[in-house]
């Protein structure tokens, strides 16, 4: 049985549940650790992976399970306490300080910018400047023409000329630097404060987490990303404390914004959608983002290849801080699927040999109602599970009808006199 799935069969085989997460105590150190034996990893496994990061130019590497640290390794001279940038990570922690100024009352989304900004902030027409809210803004979604500012500037410019319509708000995407960072200024016309005090008070602190903002970027330690990460997978909560009080925000940051590029949400982006857009591109590519990652997965992603990578189905968060991986260094990159490929080939499983002579075969996979398979033994029992180990099926058919399945992907096991093959089986 080829590997390229064992992370998902380690957690069927384990049947390990959801169970309450792990919380690293704020102004320490202290951080549990989960060893890999728990997961049923293989320590060469984990051994590759970490050479594999060395020559992709990382300098630190993180994964969360259930809170605990699995993995935590640094290359070169980096180390615990080195600072480094978030790049366009950042965009997703403000999306999260936005949805919290919301809550505080000082700011809706839905507002048009103009009201924070004043008119003329930009160089439309006034019937379409007055159509632009900070939803728009914050989906990249506003119609402005990016080519204003070179991909992937670090260059701030809030001149009107750098806001030129070309189009009506959710009607194009587009990945524009300036759009976004002027939200950040709207944070703190709005709250009062800086937007660094803002973020020590509203979530650095309940949640220990420490960095700064600088010329529009974070920078913090490679734990600082994790907790954050760990914080955005228990859904805005911290060890009991509800930080994000307004759900509907919460699931809205982390679903498609709007229709063009079904992948980006609230300066979040997004696995497991029908296409996908990058930055400096008009064009919709087919299929997920990362096909050898969960199709649940959501990431915040920066430049050169920072990366938070939050997966619910696995409780699990990853952080990457680094030079650029040699993939686009904007954003979405090669770098994203090669990783996950890694991950998902981490756990230890003992190959099978005579079920796979009988040459089982499933399809449609991705399947939307109904799954054959084919060359099934008789007798065989079929088992159908989720990600983290709960059955949801079982039967001796070849015949599955999946319809009313959620969409996500699953294991199916086949066990014949005593032997098992698992398949992993993607719902649309």
């Amino acid at each position: 049985m080829k590997p390229c799935f064992t992370l998902l069969l380690l957690f069927l085989i384990t049947f390990v549940q959801a169970q309450n997460y792990y919380y690293p105590p704020n102004e320490s150190d202290q951080w549990e650790t989960m060893e890999l034996d728990e997961l049923g990893w293989c320590q060469e496994n984990v051994d590759s992976l970490i050479q594999f990061l060395d020559e992709k130019n990382s300098k630190s590497f993180i994964i969360l399970k259930e809170g605990k640290m699995v993995v935590e390794h640094y290359f070169d001279s980096f180390t615990q306490d080195s600072l480094w940038y978030w790049a366009s990570c950042s965009k997703s922690l403000m999306a999260v300080l936005l949805g919290l100024s919301q809550e505080d009352g000082v700011l809706n989304i839905e507002d048009v910018a103009s009201e924070y900004l004043g008119t003329e902030w930009t160089s439309c027409e006034t019937e379409d400047e007055q159509v632009i809210n900070i939803r728009h803004l914050i989906s990249m979604a506003s119609g402005f023409d990016d080519a204003v500012e070179p991909a992937g500037s670090i260059n701030n410019c809030f001149e009107p000329e750098c806001y030129e319509c070309l189009a009506e708000p959710e009607t194009r995407w587009a990945y524009h630097n300036s759009a976004y960072r002027i939200t950040q200024d709207i944070l703190e016309m709005t709250t009062g404060m800086t937007k660094n005090l803002y973020t020590r008070n509203r979530l650095g602190n309940p949640i220990g987490m420490d960095g700064f903002w600088f010329n529009y970027i974070y920078f913090s330690k490679a734990r600082d990303m994790a907790r954050f990460g760990l914080f955005t997978l228990s859904e805005g909560s911290w060890d009991g404390n509800q930080i994000i009080q307004d759900q509907s925000y919460y699931n809205a940051m982390i679903s498609s914004s709007q229709d063009i590029n079904q992948s980006y949400g609230y300066l979040w982006w997004l696995n497991g959608q029908e296409s996908y857009m990058i930055p400096s591109l008009q064009f919709q590519f087919n299929g997920p983002i990362m096909p050898n990652a969960p199709s649940d997965l959501f990431a915040a992603l920066g430049k050169n290849d920072q990366k938070i990578y939050i997966v619910p189905s696995l409780d699990m968060v990853v952080v990457r801080q680094g030079n650029d991986a040699g993939g686009s260094p904007l954003a979405v990159s090669s770098f994203d699927n090669q990783l996950w490929e890694k991950i998902m080939e981490l756990g230890c499983l003992t190959n099978t040999t005579e079920l796979e002579e009988k040459q089982i075969a499933v399809f449609p996979n991705p399947v939307s109602d109904v799954l054959f398979i084919q060359n099934l033994p008789l007798g065989a029992n079929v088992e159908l599970f989720t990600t983290r180990g709960r059955q949801v099926l079982k039967t001796t058919d070849a015949q599955l009808n999946l319809s009313s399945l959620s969409k996500g992907i699953y294991v199916l096991k086949v066990t014949s006199l005593g032997e098992q093959k698992s398949f992993k089986i993607v719902k649309q």
